[in-house]
């Protein structure tokens, strides 16, 4: 309602509100997202909200897409748009929140570049920095400011947290806010390790030269949004989708280097990928490959799915990029130590089996930010379809060559049996004589006719791997 005008207006927002905050003891604010997500879904994309309702995507992902390409207003845009991400988004299992972003940003700005533009033009006017003091002796500081220079501040204050030594007793996230003072000074961040020897135990002018610092901040792109009119964005490292006026104004000032994925015979056996392949890889990867984590690829390392054969270089193992990935350290241990296992596709795609058996699959997040880069996916084989007919004399087939082969087999093994059957029957026989020869003679026999019945009792088990002894020959076998 509006006091200030001389009316006051309920539309079916306000009502749809106010039943769903009743009904779910909601707050009117909490009820309002609620309407305007279920309103967004079934004007603005139903195609997502058929899949979210059939269980092929889940909430946090039609969430972000809901809230990401609220800028497109354009109706046939935002069906295209809608057609588009449906088609994709079920394949979107395991990526983090950052990926997701990524992926929908891109799609906007390829479907919709003006309003992208638009949009980003507007929040330059309301760029700002801002510091807040608290009543605890520390300072809050807000700002608003480009993302490459958010990016290379972001990078800057990291590489001079990590100059202290190891024995550094704050955590990253306090030295990063420390390295603030000594960026602003143009020094070095001072190590509080207490160590005599340590060379950054004091922060005195002597490091002052810090001020000027290089920070390399990286975006990937097309060439032809790079040198050409593609309306394609590119990634910058540490934000994000970027559009391809910002990558043209960024490469403008910048070196270009290719992300050349070619290998030659002699770098297919070495264990450390050259420069070119390395970054390539990374380009093609962007975050760590583990399902769910968004740290960047250029932090990570390089790992190879099939171990390295340092021994037989050629025997597999090849530094390749069909067998190459990004991992940050914490998931390369737990590969290696964890026992999860993975296997690398010639795509790309990675696919991960947990310890308890579950499959995860990874796709290269710059495949999907770049269509150019994708390698054709493995199609799955196309079963041939076999009448019934076929099927029979197939099945006789393979019965009749199993049998052929079975044949003699068994019939090898029913003559052993018999063999050993009538050993045993033979020697249960001469032990019974000599037990007869003992208990009504009591010495030894002179017969010539059963000298074997002098002989010790014979046992009465063949072992395993008794074999009949060979035939002797007859008198009146041949060779006379």
């Amino acid at each position: 309602m509006n006091a200030e005008r001389g009316y006051a207006a309920i539309d079916g927002f306000d009502q749809a509100t106010a039943e769903i905050a009743a009904a779910m003891n909601l707050s009117p604010t909490a009820a309002s997202y609620m309407v305007s997500y279920a309103q967004a879904l079934d004007v603005r994309l139903p195609k997502i909200a058929a899949l979210l309702a059939e269980g092929r995507t889940d909430w946090r992902t039609v969430r972000l897409i809901i809230s990401r390409t609220d800028l497109v207003t354009d109706g046939d845009l935002i069906a295209k748009l809608d057609e588009s991400l449906s088609a994709r988004i079920v394949k979107w299992h395991g990526w983090s929140k950052q990926r997701i972003v990524n992926a929908v940003d891109a799609a906007v700005r390829v479907m919709d570049p003006d309003a992208a533009r638009e949009r980003r033009v507007a929040a330059e006017q309301d760029r700002h920095i801002s510091v807040t003091a608290q009543d605890n002796g520390m300072a809050e500081v807000h700002g608003t400011v480009a993302a490459a220079a958010a990016a290379a501040f972001d990078r800057r204050l990291s590489q001079l947290a990590k100059q202290v030594c190891p024995a550094d007793p704050r955590t990253l996230d306090q030295r990063r806010a420390d390295a603030l003072a000594a960026l602003t000074e143009g020094r070095r961040l001072a190590c509080c390790c207490g160590k005599s020897g340590c060379p950054n135990k004091t922060a005195n002018t002597e490091g002052r030269d810090m001020g000027g610092a290089q920070v390399v901040v990286n975006v990937v792109a097309s060439e032809q949004t790079v040198y050409g009119d593609s309306a394609q964005p590119g990634y910058l490292e540490g934000y994000g989708v970027i559009d391809a006026e910002q990558v043209r104004e960024l490469a403008a000032a910048a070196s270009v280097r290719l992300a050349d994925f070619r290998v030659t015979p002699t770098e297919a056996v070495r264990y450390q990928p050259s420069a070119a392949l390395e970054r390539a890889i990374r380009c093609r990867d962007l975050t760590c490959r583990f399902p769910g984590c968004s740290r960047p690829a250029m932090v990570c390392d390089i790992d190879h799915t099939i171990p390295f054969n340092h021994s037989d270089p050629k025997a597999g193992g090849l530094t390749v990029p069909s067998n190459l990935k990004c991992l940050c350290r914490q998931h390369h241990r737990l590969k290696t130590f964890g026992g999860w296992r993975d296997a690398q596709l010639a795509d790309g795609t990675v696919v991960w089996t947990s310890p308890t058996g579950r499959i995860y699959r990874t796709a290269p997040a710059g495949a999907e930010l770049f269509p150019q880069w994708r390698t054709p996916a493995c199609a799955t084989p196309t079963p041939s379809r076999r009448s019934r007919a076929k099927q029979r004399a197939g099945r006789i087939a393979r019965a009749r060559r199993h049998n052929r082969l079975q044949r003699p087999i068994n019939k090898e093994r029913r003559h052993l049996a018999e063999a050993r059957k009538d050993e045993i029957a033979a020697r249960k026989f001469r032990n019974h004589m000599r037990d007869m020869l003992f208990l009504f003679k009591g010495k030894p026999s002179t017969s010539p006719f059963c000298p074997w019945v002098n002989d010790p009792r014979e046992p009465e088990e063949l072992p395993p791997d008794w074999q009949p002894p060979p035939l002797q020959p007859l008198p009146d076998d041949p060779p006379f």
